[in-house]
């Protein structure tokens, strides 16, 4: 702080480009990244509403019932389901993503061996393993 005022620390190109190799993020799950924005919602959605719908089935058994052990089988069978869940496959770091393509380049055939190892040294170079 200089006289009560914060002040800025502007970064190099060198330190943005680090951080932004380290800090973005890519889709690699072969999914548009536009579609994952309906899709992600969309399987959360769906299972919560396959649990609320499994509970909704052991509830309905013993409707118009009045013994108490059918009742609390009902309950026991609602709880008892392990309920369903959706987990989203992580984005990979930008570095990472940019070294498998010029990899894959080589490997198709698209670019030569010594210009990709220059290339993937220099993104080695600027991305790090070590969180920012």
């Amino acid at each position: 702080m200089i006289d009560g005022e914060v002040a800025v620390v502007r970064k190099s190109p060198q330190e943005k480009k680090r951080l932004s190799y380290a800090k973005d993020r890519r889709n690699t799950y072969g999914e548009n990244d536009k579609s994952s924005r309906r899709n992600i919602p969309l399987s959360k959605r769906l299972a919560h509403r396959a649990d609320r719908h499994h509970a909704d089935q052991a509830l309905r058994a013993v409707l118009g019932r009045a013994d108490e052990a059918s009742a609390d089988h009902a309950e026991q069978v609602a709880r008892d389901r392990r309920p369903a869940w959706f987990r989203k496959h992580p984005d990979a770091p930008l570095g990472e993503v940019v070294a498998d393509r010029l990899r894959e380049r080589v490997q198709a055939g698209m670019d030569q061996q010594e210009r990709a190892e220059a290339r993937l040294a220099r993104v080695r170079r600027h991305y790090r393993r070590t969180t920012p």
